[in-house]
C-alpha cells in the first residue's frame, strides 16, 4: 500500500519547486534582456549598413524612399 507523505514533506517539496522556478525565471529574464540587446545591436548594425550603402549610392533620399516603398 502506498504511504501517505506528510504535510511537512509536501511543504517541503512545494518550497523546494518554488525556489527551483524562482531561478529558472531568473535565468530565462537573463536570457530574454540578452537576446534583446542582440536584436537590438543587430538592428544598429543593419542601420548602418543600409546608411553607408545610401551614402555611397549618390541617390537623393526621395529616390531611395520610392525604391524601397511597396
Amino acid at each position: 500500500m502506498a504511504r501517505k507523505k506528510s504535510s511537512e514533506s509536501i511543504d517541503t517539496e512545494i518550497k523546494k519547486i518554488k525556489a527551483d522556478m524562482s531561478r529558472l525565471q531568473d535565468r530565462y529574464d537573463k536570457l530574454a534582456d540578452k537576446l534583446k540587446e542582440l536584436e537590438e545591436s543587430k538592428r544598429q548594425l543593419e542601420a548602418e549598413t543600409i546608411m553607408d550603402a545610401y551614402l555611397k549610392s549618390g541617390k537623393s533620399f526621395d529616390e531611395i524612399m520610392t525604391f524601397l516603398s511597396p
